[in-house]
């Protein structure tokens, strides 16, 4: 019988096969293969035994947090407590499209920003989405509903950026908790118990932890700059120009960053990011 594990507590995974939930063990010739069933995996299980017998070929799979054949990432960020910080977002957004996985932005605690603040920061948001990204904020909750239909979503962001709460407000009987956030680190505390799977709003929704850090090592320095898409739109002398220091006449990225044409912001962290750089 073919299923979908929808939550892993410990060695038991729970197994969705026609809108019945089966407790699973995985063989134990797993481990001797290396497979690692995650959230969101397909699987055969033996319904009798209550055995996983396969993992199916995956569509993706994000390593940190472990969860695959995800559709799109709603990325949840926050304008302030803790701060907007634009390394983070594009970290998340590089790791979704790396990953074919699409992202979607959602800004939180505008409500917490002076009107400087507000006037700093949204000529920033209106950058992403002239480069094509969905951006809703979290006020825009019936707009949001209309994303999940038919899709399987991971939520990420920063710790405290408010993903419990958003969670809470599109459906009160996700009854996630909510934590409070750190005023000395600017983080908030871990409320998320666990990876899980579950049906909202005709699709499927993942919950994942926050981070504290990302690992861009393991990430090809081409797929990086494939990944920030706007680079796409000037073509440079060079096919395989990094737009870094060579031919820095004939680099159109680089010329587009100076005339404003590219967030320079996200062309700092495009360089960050090729050096390996980590967010903390």
């Amino acid at each position: 019988m073919k299923g979908q594990i929808i939550k892993i507590i410990s060695n038991l995974y729970f197994v969705s096969c026609d809108g019945v939930i089966y407790q699973c063990h995985s063989r134990g010739n797993f481990r001797n293969k290396k497979i690692t069933p995650v959230v969101g995996d397909y699987c055969v299980i033996n319904e009798k035994d209550n055995y996983i017998l396969e993992i199916l070929p995956r569509k993706n799979v994000l390593v940190r947090p472990q969860v695959a054949n995800i559709d799109q990432g709603l990325i949840v960020t926050s304008l302030k407590t803790p701060d907007f910080s634009t390394n983070l977002l594009d970290k998340l957004i590089l790791i979704m499209e790396v990953n074919n996985i699409k992202p979607i932005i959602c800004i939180t605690k505008e409500d917490l920003l002076s009107d400087s603040e507000k006037d700093e920061t949204r000529p920033i948001i209106d950058y992403y989405q002239s480069i094509g990204y969905d951006v809703f904020y979290n006020s825009e909750i019936e707009k949001i509903k209309k994303i999940f239909k038919d899709k399987t979503t991971v939520f990420t962001g920063q710790t405290g950026a408010g993903k419990s709460s958003l969670f809470n407000k599109l459906d009160r009987n996700l009854n996630f908790d909510v934590g409070e956030v750190s005023m000395a680190l600017g983080r908030g505390k871990h409320t998320t118990r666990c990876v899980e799977l579950v049906n909202l709003f005709d699709g499927k929704l993942v919950d994942t932890p926050g981070f504290s850090s990302i690992d861009l090592t393991n990430i090809d320095n081409d797929d990086i700059r494939k990944s920030f898409v706007e680079f796409g739109e000037y073509e440079c002398k060079y096919k395989d120009c990094t737009h870094t220091n060579e031919g820095a006449c004939d680099c159109k990225v680089k010329e587009a960053v100076l005339n404003g044409g590219i967030l320079s912001s996200r062309y700092e962290n495009y360089i960050k990011f090729l050096n390996k750089d980590k967010y903390s």
